[in-house]
């Protein structure tokens, strides 16, 4: 082992045993779930391990909290978008049984489609919506909005873009 990895790893020991115990307090005192709580600990500091380098903070603990906040607003809106399935699929007139492993890639596929939605500008975001969901052409879009066709075309390609280069990685 070189001495830039034992330093990498004595530094993260020092992270981890100096905060991770008010790390856990700090999330379970936004979220009342103890488990959830040391998860959340637990994968902060997972977040920090698959850096490059170690950051070296001034205040180790807004660091380590903004990274926990973030995994809190990924939590939440996972939960949101998996009840908002399941309440889909409690509508539907028949029973539609899945089992529980399609169940969780259909909510991860979920998660994925919304986060490329969300990491769309609002424009093509909109195009893309108003042609794949509600199946408007490049003319109507272009009324509604009040732009260009070919401003719209374009919209569309960056969104489609980003979506081939979602699949792409997989």
């Amino acid at each position: 082992m070189s001495g830039i990895e034992v330093t990498r790893q004595t530094e993260i020991h020092n992270l981890y045993n100096n905060h991770h115990r008010w790390l856990r307090a700090w999330i379970r005192s936004r979220f009342d779930c103890s488990e959830t709580a040391a998860d959340l600990a637990q994968d902060t500091f997972i977040r920090i391990l698959q850096k490059e380098t170690i950051p070296q903070p001034q205040s180790p603990r807004p660091y380590l909290s903004s990274i926990a906040r973030n995994l809190l607003i990924d939590l939440f809106r996972r939960r949101s978008i998996e009840r908002a399935y399941l309440d889909t699929l409690a509508l539907q007139p028949e029973a539609v049984h899945i089992s529980p492993e399609a169940r969780h890639n259909i909510i991860e596929t979920l998660v994925q489609i919304d986060s490329l939605l969300d990491d769309m500008g609002e424009r093509p975001r909109e195009v893309f919506l108003l042609a794949q969901i509600d199946g408007l052409s490049f003319v109507a879009i272009s009324r509604r909005l009040g732009i260009s066709v070919n401003t719209v075309r374009k919209h569309f390609i960056r969104a489609m873009s980003q979506c081939l280069l979602l699949v792409g990685d997989d």
